[in-house]
């Protein structure tokens, strides 16, 4: 599943098969047909979520912003850091408030990829609103795994003076459907616990 749905797996099998075009006579055993990979059980595996920062409001002031959100998003100002509930909501602060914005039913989508929340927030706020192009490389937008809680992430945005996203998990039923499909996650999508320790490998290339 994980070699499907996952972009980083599924960009070490692109390279692989990239260099075997360019090698035609391999026959399987060269180091670039293999990567490393780690299996866990789905029910012991938790997805937390990863949320997204913009450092401004993209030429909008407040009042602007929100107008323009509550055409994607039905809005409304809470007292305090918002969690959101479920699937199609997310918390939002700017400027000194909190908000739980859920997603109306016509920006909803039955496709595996364009109805994550994190897709709909890019395809429907995040670009056309607040001018997040491409999230890969745009300087002015950062993210957050939910390991850090949401009042870092609140305080980044507070720092920032710009808008924070907290974002509902993806489930691991959603990561399934994209794999199930052959499809690619979005970037950011996923923030895996429990994390494998990290380490240097070197090899030895001889004399």
């Amino acid at each position: 599943y994980i070699a499907d749905g996952h972009h980083r797996a599924a960009s070490a099998v692109k390279a692989a098969l990239m260099r075997r075009e360019r090698h035609p006579g391999f026959d399987g055993t060269e180091e670039f047909n293999s990567f490393l990979s780690v299996l866990f059980p789905d029910n012991e595996l938790m997805i937390m979520d990863y949320n997204r920062i913009v450092t401004d409001l993209g030429g909008l002031n407040p009042e602007e912003f929100l107008t323009q959100l509550e055409k994607v998003c039905e809005v409304t100002q809470k007292d305090a850091i918002v969690r959101p509930a479920g699937k199609g909501q997310f918390g939002l602060y700017t400027d000194g408030h909190h908000y739980l914005c859920s997603f109306r039913d016509e920006y909803l989508s039955s496709d595996p990829v364009k109805g994550l929340d994190v897709s709909i927030l890019q395809d429907h706020v995040l670009g056309p609103i607040l001018k997040i192009g491409d999230p890969k490389v745009d300087e002015r937008i950062l993210f957050m795994g939910g390991i850090r809680g949401l009042e870092a992430l609140t305080g980044r945005a507070e720092k920032e003076g710009g808008v924070s996203f907290a974002m509902y998990p993806t489930s691991i039923g959603e990561l399934f459907r994209v794999a199930d499909a052959s499809m690619l996650m979005p970037p950011k999508s996923t923030w895996f616990e429990p994390k494998l320790r990290s380490g240097l490998f070197l090899h030895d290339i001889g004399q």
